[in-house]
């Protein structure tokens, strides 16, 4: 009987070809996106590396040597690193590391959210979960335009005074409406539709108001969030 022919076999190239190589530099290099995140220097320098990448041309007349070019990925990607540890992540990658923690509690709801159940709640008379879902909102909302932080341990009374740095003619208000979550959350009490206009006049004032620094430099972009 004649033996069969060992089918052949097959392995994997050790390296990849031009096209490979660009891809899994591109790869690479995409981790660093933030697509939701407001831009900032860091955001705008990853994302034109990243097109320097995508522009090349690897191999080939006129291209650069594939090693050359594997050795700036690499070199490049060490920077990015550094630059990762020196200056941390941008400022929205931070906010988010609290995940849904908001005042104490798992709470993945988003401002816009909270407001919907705040008013389903004041609509039913449940004073004490609109006036604490409304609170909950004015945090998140200044939470999601980076001019505060919500931390895991963070009060209702941080958000206040956090809130005041940036809109400082809302102080005394801010601290009242914190007093009135305090009052629902904390001491038992029932609250009112009073206490529930109050803060959701304050959030819709806030949300129609320009913050402090914004005003002084014409410029959203330099309005970080407290450290």
């Amino acid at each position: 009987m004649t033996p069969r022919p060992a089918a052949p076999v097959v392995t994997a190239p050790l390296e990849p070809d031009a096209d490979g190589a660009r891809d899994l530099l591109l790869d690479e290099l995409a981790k660093l996106e933030y697509a939701q995140a407001q831009p900032t220097w860091f955001d705008l320098l990853t994302q034109s590396i990243i097109e320097w990448f995508a522009n090349l041309e690897f191999g080939g007349t006129g291209g650069l040597p594939l090693g050359v070019l594997l050795v700036g990925g690499v070199l490049i990607a060490l920077a990015v690193i550094a630059a990762l540890i020196i200056y941390g992540l941008p400022r929205w990658r931070r906010r988010s590391r609290a995940g849904d923690d908001l005042f104490g509690e798992s709470d993945a709801r988003s401002a816009r959210e909270l407001r919907r159940n705040a008013a389903a709640a004041a609509a039913r008379d449940d004073w004490h979960t609109a006036i604490a879902d409304r609170y909950r909102a004015i945090a998140r909302s200044l939470d999601e335009r980076t001019l505060v932080a919500l931390l895991p341990g963070t009060t209702a009374h941080a958000v206040a005074r956090q809130a005041a740095r940036a809109f400082p003619d809302a102080g005394a208000d801010l601290e009242a409406a914190a007093d009135l979550f305090d009052g629902v959350r904390y001491l038992a009490h029932d609250g009112d539709r009073d206490g529930y206009e109050r803060v959701r006049a304050l959030d819709d004032r806030l949300v129609g108001a320009t913050p402090l620094l914004e005003r002084a430099t014409g410029s959203p972009d330099l309005v970080e969030a407290p450290r």
